[in-house]
């Protein structure tokens, strides 16, 4: 992903990118590169950067509050960062806050319960999920069967090395569905809704995807992410939304999952359909506020976590 996006900004005129990267690591990339030597501090190369530059984007996760507190350094640096304010940033990366909000609005999120490991289940009935309060990537999550195998997956969370809060949800059966979208001050351009490919072994580890979704779940997937979207102050930039898909024709069984702040894994599937640079559309809805002209290839892209695609032409 961090290749496609520094290849595809090198593709609009006028546009120069500098990728700050560990020492250690061998990637090379489009534009120029500054690698961070273990002698140096990254917060103060991080903010030498982002004040020098007219934009920075930042490509982290939300745990350990990664992707937070870089985007305070930029702005404490003077830097403006090419996405949305701290506020939301902080709301759409806790869970449990995000979905208080998302059910304020009407908008059909799963009930979150706090739970640590001393709290009963709240009244939940199972088969449930475990997951992360904060967190990214399926990280250490769980579908729970029944009592004994929450203790379990406690444990088993423990022992990789998590020590945030958990929380406790109902398992929401249906497809599961991610839509990005590119958000300005007063401009939204969702872009093509896919499926995301989740692995059936309980842990729900995310394995890639494949779009576009079929017609009549890509319409209720678009209603139901841009007022998701809509429901949440500050929101700029490239946003996705996690989405179940549920059997109901209607959407009356679609539930928002989570809202993710930042540029996805998502942009690799998207950028081989689009014949629009997504960086320029980007650009254009963020610093513009103008929706771009969005135009799509025919056929059907699917794309593994590691960033392989395989295209099916149409009719293939």
């Amino acid at each position: 992903m961090l290749s496609a996006l520094a290849k595809d900004f090198g593709r609009i005129p006028g546009v120069e990118t500098i990728t700050l990267l560990d020492q250690n690591c061998p990637r090379q990339l489009s534009g120029s590169i500054r690698r961070l030597s273990p002698e140096e501090q990254e917060q103060i190369v991080f903010q030498n950067l982002a004040s020098a530059a007219d934009y920075t984007l930042i490509v982290a996760p939300e745990f350990d509050d990664l992707l937070h507190t870089r985007y305070r350094w930029a702005q404490d640096a003077g830097g403006r960062v090419l996405g949305s304010s701290p506020e939301a940033l902080r709301l759409a990366g806790d869970k449990l806050a995000l979905g208080a909000l998302l059910r304020s609005q009407g908008i059909p999120t799963p009930e979150s319960v706090l739970f640590d490991d001393h709290v009963p289940a709240g009244g939940l009935k199972f088969p449930l999920v475990l997951k992360p309060r904060q967190g990214a990537g399926s990280q250490v999550t769980y579908l729970v069967g029944q009592g004994d195998h929450l203790s379990r997956s406690i444990r088993d969370a423990r022992s990789e090395g998590w020590r945030g809060e958990f929380l406790l949800q109902p398992f929401v059966p249906g497809l599961a569905a991610s839509v990005a979208l590119l958000v300005g001050p007063n401009a939204c351009s969702p872009l093509l809704p896919g499926a995301q490919h989740i692995s059936d072994d309980g842990r729900f580890r995310y394995q890639g995807g494949s779009l576009p979704l079929p017609s009549p779940l890509a319409e209720r997937a678009l209603q139901l992410s841009e007022k998701a979207v809509n429901c949440v102050p500050g929101l700029k930039g490239w946003v996705g939304v996690d989405l179940v898909l549920g059997e109901a024709q209607d959407g009356t069984q679609d539930f928002v999952m989570e809202i993710n702040a930042r540029v996805t894994t998502s942009y690799i599937g998207l950028r081989e359909l689009a014949e629009n640079n997504l960086d320029e559309a980007l650009l254009q809805v963020v610093l513009e506020d103008r929706l771009p002209d969005l135009r799509w290839k025919a056929g059907m892209i699917r794309f593994s976590a590691d960033g392989c695609i395989f295209f099916t032409p149409p009719g293939g």
